[in-house]
């Protein structure tokens, strides 16, 4: 099959619903079945693209009935889940990040079990009966910063913990079986096949390399996998690299447009070496939009990366600083700016836009 790389790009933005957004925040959660929220704010305004929201409200009220959930999973980093998904996930992946965590955890005298133990115990026991708490409200004189933060961590991926309502903006931790309702067990096949499935069919065209990246199993997992899943996957060579999407999503069809794309996002993320391709007189050059630049991303404008952008939010005001390639035409100059006062608007903020030059 001839597949070219603009109608990859297109149907990416498609299937992760920047191009067709998706009725409800669960629906776009369970289609990505996991969206990186490293950056909270900007991964609510990630969802709000995908569903058209215009108000933080729309989206944190997802989280705060328990319906969508954030936590660490897949990878040691946060995730937005949804609830019905959250204990196979965990089940499936938390072993090998633990694993992978080992060494940090021995200097932070996190290796102990009967350390962990008992510190779960309190965590459990503070949190027992609706309490929802943020990390600084559970910060003990003895237990704090890195150590706390990884102490949590591991009591999210063992299933202990995870996001409660949001206060203030801020997520609170809650009890998973106190918040989260029960869900069946998956064998680990099984679950492998749901995982790799359910990838392609919300981050398709990708590679299996892009998936063994995006997750902690290994690649001759995800390689049977996919032979098991069989005509339920198609596959094509594009640019000597074989990318695979769900059957029957190859009908695209829709404007790419330009947006304001955060660099956690997983339109971005989840493609090293195959993203969208960068202008030649894009204002960074040859740098690379790096993922520990938070708060901001790339400026994309029909399928290629034009310029940058990055948000600071003061009091009632949010400014955004873009920079752009000189090239970019006006009409896609105006949508540059519409982006920037929908994310204003999205935290209630007014817009104060900087363009460099």
């Amino acid at each position: 099959m001839d597949v070219q790389l603009d109608a990859v790009l297109a149907q990416r933005l498609a299937t992760q619903g920047l191009t067709r957004p998706y009725d409800t925040v669960e629906d776009a959660v369970r289609s990505l079945l996991c969206v990186q929220s490293q950056d909270a704010p900007l991964a609510r305004w990630s969802l709000a693209m995908r569903t058209g929201r215009t108000h933080d409200d729309d989206v944190s009220a997802a989280v705060d009935s328990g319906r969508v959930v954030r936590t660490h999973v897949l990878r040691p980093t946060w995730h937005y889940v949804h609830a019905a998904d959250l204990r196979w996930l965990l089940a499936l992946t938390s072993p090998k990040v633990v694993s992978a965590l080992a060494a940090r955890h021995r200097q932070l005298g996190l290796d102990d079990a009967a350390v962990v133990g008992r510190e779960h115990r309190w965590l459990a026991d503070t949190l027992r009966g609706g309490r929802h708490l943020t990390r600084r409200q559970l910060t003990r004189d003895d237990l704090r910063g890195e150590r706390l933060g990884h102490l949590v961590m591991l009591a999210e991926l063992d299933g202990l913990v995870c996001s409660g309502p949001l206060v203030g903006g801020q997520h609170t931790y809650a009890l998973v079986d106190e918040w989260i309702p029960a869900t069946p067990d998956k064998e680990r096949d099984e679950a492998v096949r749901e995982l790799v499935l359910r990838f392609f069919a919300g981050h398709g065209p990708a590679s299996v390399a892009h998936l063994v990246r995006w997750t902690t199993l290994t690649k001759r997992e995800v390689t049977a996998a996919v032979a098991d899943l069989g005509e339920a996957l198609e596959s094509a060579e594009v640019e000597s690299q074989t990318l695979v999407w769900a059957a029957g999503t190859r009908d695209v069809g829709v404007s790419a447009g330009t947006r304001l794309v955060p660099v956690f996002d997983e339109a971005h993320l989840t493609y090293p070496g195959s993203t969208f391709p960068r202008v030649p007189d894009h204002p960074w050059g040859d740098r690379a939009h790096a993922f520990s630049e938070a708060g901001g991303g790339l400026v994309v404008s029909d399928l290629r990366d034009v310029g940058w952008w990055k948000r600071r939010e003061d009091g009632r005001t949010t400014r955004v600083t873009v920079g752009l390639a000189p090239s970019l035409g006006a009409a896609a100059r105006r949508q540059v700016e519409e982006q920037a006062a929908a994310l204003a608007a999205y935290t209630g903020r007014t817009l104060e836009l900087v363009l460099q030059t």
